[in-house]
């Protein structure tokens, strides 16, 4: 995870000219309360939703600035896949009439299927890694954006008691990754505070706990 991560840090490093015009307009900023919401026709999805909460105002607490070059690269590796899968039918038909080897037939194999395992690896990180965190008002709900298969956004809704704080967990702040874990034993995700920005400690460290602590 830490070098496809770095990976993607390399690409947003590019510059605009490189991958900016495809990503404009993937996570926007919506008036005052600096809410990040998924364009390109569709709003995002959330996931467990609890009652109430389409009304509660949420402030966000930390922002994973490289998650929208993350949701291009999910979305190209998609794209990529099934490009790759689709030609193993022509691949087949081609052989049957000796148009190709059966070197050329395991190698175009060989590629789809590496292609289908790095699609289930990245797909399974990219899902988990956080990229927007919210706590509402009172304190005592955690809205967690992060990508979905086809690289869209979703939020997945989480009560603070739920979330084990880091000093419990056993990670350290200094770690490229760090685990936002649940006692309910529910998804867990993957923070990175090395190259996210906490916005707002004082929520933040209501819900993870000091973090000079977590040693």
């Amino acid at each position: 995870m830490a070098a496809l991560l770095h990976g993607v840090l390399r690409l947003r490093g590019q510059g605009p000219a490189a991958w900016g015009r495809p990503l404009h307009g993937l996570w926007c900023c919506s008036g005052q309360e600096h809410h990040r919401r998924w364009m390109g026709g569709r709003s995002p999805t959330s996931k467990e939703k609890p009652p109430g909460t389409e009304t509660e105002k949420f402030q966000m607490v930390y922002r994973f600035d490289f998650i929208r070059s993350c949701a291009y690269v999910s979305r190209l590796k998609v794209a990529q896949t099934a490009l790759t899968v689709v030609a193993l039918p022509p691949g087949f038909y081609w052989y049957s009439h000796g148009m190709l080897t059966f070197h050329s037939l395991c190698l175009l194999s060989g590629i789809a299927g590496f292609a289908l395992a790095m699609l289930c690896w990245m797909s399974h990180f990219f899902r988990r890694l956080v990229g927007i965190l919210y706590v509402n008002e009172s304190g005592t709900m955690l809205r967690v954006a992060h990508l979905t298969f086809w690289g869209w956004r979703q939020d997945t809704y989480c009560p603070v008691a739920d979330v084990i704080p880091l000093t419990e967990t056993g990670d350290r702040p200094q770690e490229l990754f760090v685990r936002v874990k649940q006692y309910s034993g529910k998804k867990t995700f993957y923070l990175t505070l090395r190259y996210g920005r906490i916005l707002d400690k004082e929520r933040f460290t209501q819900v993870f706990g000091m973090l000079d602590r977590c040693r």
